[in-house]
C-alpha cells in the first residue's frame, strides 16, 4: 500500500449509501445480493453485479442517455487496461483539435477518465444530468456496463464500441489490488483466497466476467462495423498495428503522410504507461469521484497473476475458462 495503515481516506462516493432515491432502495430489497469486494454488499441487476450507487447510475444512463450515430464507447470490464486505452482514443480522435505534439495537450494536464467519462459511474450518478451541449462530434464516453444492459438507444444507433478484453487471470489480480488500494480501513484488505471464489462464481463488479466477454465476442462477429473486440495482451505485443486497425474502425485512418511524420509513434509514446504515470495530475490529482489518479495507474504486466496463483487456483480458472467459451472462438494469452 502506497499510503500507511493509520492515513485517512475518504471513500469513494460510489461507495456511499446515503445519497440514494427511496425508488433505489425499495429495488435493492427485491435484488440478489453477496458479501462486496468494496462496498458491504453488491447486488445483481440485470443479471450484473454491481454496487447500490452505481445501479442508481444504471438506471438514471439507461433512462435518460440518447446515443448519437457517431458517438464512440469505449466497453471494458474493469481493470482491463481501460485507462490506457481511454488515452489512445482521445489522443487519435482528437488529433485534428489537439495536434499530438502541442505542449499543453488535454492528456498531458487531464486524467484520461476526465476526458472520456463513464456513463454510469460519472455522467448520471448520484441524479445528475449530464449537458452535452458543449460536447464536440464525436463524443468519447465509456461504461463497463453488459451489453444487454446498454442503453436502447446505443443498442439501436450507429455508435461504435469499442470492446477491450483481457485475460481473466491478470483481470483478476489487478482487480484485487485495486479494490485493496481503495478499501477505507487498510486492515481490512481483502485475501486473494476471500474474493478468488467469489471471481469464479462470477461476483464481481459488472460480472460475471465470462457473460461480460462473451457477448461482446458475439457482438463483434455478427456486427463488426459496429462492434470492435481489441485483446490487452495483443496491443500490447504490437501496439502500432492494433491503434492503426482502431483508427481504421473508426473512420478516421493514418495518412502517409502522418505515418511519416511520426504520428502513430508519437501518440504510442505520449499514451505510454511511462509517460502518463509519471504526469502531475496522474500522480498527484483526483477524480470527482473521490479516487486518487494514481490507483489508476498500476502496471499491467501480461502473466503477473503467476506471481499470486497456487496451481491449484490455475487449473481451476483454467477449467472455468474451458467450460465458459467452449466452441466460442475466443482464445486468452497468458504467457
Amino acid at each position: 500500500m502506497s499510503k500507511s495503515q493509520t492515513s485517512p481516506q475518504i471513500p469513494p462516493k460510489y461507495l456511499q449509501e446515503d445519497e440514494l432515491s427511496d425508488e433505489c432502495k425499495k429495488l435493492l430489497l427485491t435484488l440478489p445480493k453477496e458479501r462486496g469486494w468494496l462496498a458491504s454488499h453488491i447486488y445483481n441487476y440485470q443479471g450484473f453485479w454491481a454496487t447500490p450507487r452505481i445501479i442508481q447510475g444504471v438506471i438514471a444512463c439507461q433512462q435518460q442517455f440518447q446515443a448519437q450515430d457517431s458517438d464512440i464507447i469505449l466497453v471494458t470490464t474493469p481493470k482491463s487496461g481501460t485507462t490506457g486505452l481511454k488515452s489512445l482514443l482521445f489522443s487519435l480522435v482528437n488529433r485534428v483539435k489537439h495536434p499530438i505534439f502541442e505542449q499543453n495537450h488535454p492528456l498531458l494536464i487531464k486524467n484520461p477518465h476526465n476526458l472520456v467519462p463513464f456513463l454510469e459511474l460519472r455522467l448520471y450518478v448520484d441524479g445528475q444530468v449530464p449537458d452535452f451541449s458543449s460536447c464536440t462530434t464525436p463524443r468519447l464516453l465509456s461504461t463497463h456496463l453488459p451489453f444487454a444492459s446498454l442503453p436502447k438507444s446505443v443498442q439501436d444507433s450507429n455508435t461504435k464500441l469499442v470492446y477491450l478484453c483481457r485475460n481473466p487471470k491478470d483481470t483478476f489480480i489487478s482487480l484485487w489490488h485495486f479494490t485493496n488500494n481503495l478499501k477505507l480501513d487498510h486492515k481490512d484488505i481483502n485475501s486473494i483466497g476471500k474474493v478468488y471464489d467469489l471471481f469464479c462464481n462470477g461476483v464481481s463488479l459488472y460480472g460475471p466476467f465470462w457473460d461480460h466477454v462473451l457477448d461482446y465476442w458475439k457482438q463483434s462477429i455478427e456486427n463488426p462495423n459496429k462492434v470492435l473486440f481489441l485483446m490487452y495482451e495483443e496491443i500490447k505485443e504490437q501496439p502500432k498495428m492494433h491503434l492503426k486497425r482502431l483508427a481504421e474502425f473508426l473512420e478516421c485512418p493514418f495518412s502517409i503522410k502522418e505515418e511519416n511524420c511520426g504520428v502513430v509513434d508519437e501518440i504510442l509514446r505520449m499514451c505510454s504507461f511511462k509517460n502518463l504515470s509519471n504526469l502531475e495530475v496522474n500522480t498527484t490529482g483526483k477524480l470527482s469521484t473521490g479516487e486518487e489518479n494514481k490507483v489508476f495507474f498500476r502496471r499491467g504486466e501480461i502473466g503477473d497473476w503467476k506471481n499470486y496463483f497456487t496451481t491449484e487456483m490455475s487449473e481451476k480458472f483454467n477449467y472455468i475458462i474451458e467450460q465458459k467459451f467452449q466452441g466460442s472462438g475466443l482464445k486468452f494469452s497468458y504467457n
